[in-house]
């Protein structure tokens, strides 16, 4: 949490100016309907939000070393903040794995009050010698392990997401240092025309299982699933296609219409036809109706304006070599 907190500081300098919740519920990974209209909110409620997390993530933290009803304050806020973050958008199951160290905060007798007091209730048990042994042990080698990730915390070039050992025990984190301010998507398409320049080709689209693509599909809500497909189409749409290579890998499956491919999509515009001789990626600008504006009584949660083609027309003949040169299976 604080390496969360530290890499936003250090990061886009829409954290220090309280704007960065102006964008995070549009452009973040995979929105949820609820991010529709957390988006709309007054600009004083997206500063206080941005404050909420500084405090949360920079502060919180130490309250764990503040005696124990501190560390039980520190607990409940932390799990407070990560089920906000749940109702708001689909992080997959980043947030409700972030909630189990939180819960060490609460004692015996904090959550004694949750168990039958039949036998007694809770009593304090003697721990053998040898458990104390253990547990200095495991203390003592965690804190050896942590020295390089506590310096990465206090370096101006801190790293984000990285492991230190082999055996990845103690790790850094950080997530959100950047936050981008346009929701750009890839519209993969397909056509049935001999020839991908004719103007009269019709060019149909593939629609992922809750990625932004149709415009009055609701945003999902799929935590603590992880559509990895989805999440990872979002990282190549404010890259290049060449940064992402397998985008070009996937066009190929979909053109030979792959049945193990086809299952991570929600629709096949071709299903009980012949594949697509052609497949193209369309590079598109998203952003959100407004509520109960023109479009969103159209049906539509989403808007978008083309930006231009993020890779040409592809088939399996022009695709062999690529594949080959990479040692890709092409059937």
């Amino acid at each position: 949490i604080l390496g969360a907190g530290l890499i936003k500081i250090r990061g886009d300098r829409c954290w220090r100016e309280l704007t960065c919740m102006d964008y995070h519920y549009e452009t973040q990974p995979v929105p949820n309907p609820i991010a529709y209209f957390m988006h709309r909110s007054p600009w004083w409620f997206h500063q206080f939000e941005t404050l909420f997390n500084h405090f949360i993530e920079l502060v919180v933290p130490f309250f764990i070393f503040l005696g124990r009803r501190m560390c039980i304050v520190h607990g409940v806020l932390q799990i407070l903040f990560q089920v906000l973050l749940i109702i708001s958008g689909n992080l997959s199951f980043l947030n409700w794995l972030t909630i189990v160290p939180s819960i060490a905060c609460f004692d015996d007798l904090s959550l004694g009050f949750l168990f039958s007091s039949r036998r007694g209730g809770v009593k304090d048990r003697v721990k053998p010698p040898l458990g104390y042994v253990v547990n200095i042990s495991f203390g003592l080698l965690i804190a050896y392990l942590s020295v390089p990730v506590v310096l990465n915390l206090l370096s101006s070039r801190q790293v984000m997401n990285t492991s230190f050992n082999p055996l990845r025990i103690v790790n850094t984190y950080g997530a959100f240092g950047s936050i981008t301010k346009e929701r750009t998507e890839v519209i993969l398409q397909g056509t049935s025309s001999p020839d991908p320049n004719d103007p009269a080709a019709v060019w149909e689209e593939y629609d992922f299982k809750c990625k932004p693509g149709d415009l009055k599909r609701r945003p999902c809500f799929i935590s603590p699933y992880h559509y990895r497909l989805d999440w990872l189409m979002w990282f190549a749409a404010f890259q290049t296609y060449e940064q992402n290579e397998w985008i070009i890998h996937l066009a190929g499956k979909l053109l030979a219409q792959e049945e193990e491919i086809l299952s991570l999509m929600a629709t096949n515009p071709f299903e009980g036809r012949a594949p697509p001789r052609w497949i193209r990626g369309e590079h598109f600008k998203y952003k959100f109706s407004r509520p109960g504006g023109t479009h969103a009584g159209e049906g539509k949660w989403w808007i978008r304006k083309r930006i231009g083609a993020y890779f040409p027309p592809v088939n399996l003949q022009g695709l062999k070599k690529f594949y080959e040169d990479r040692s890709w299976l092409l059937h």
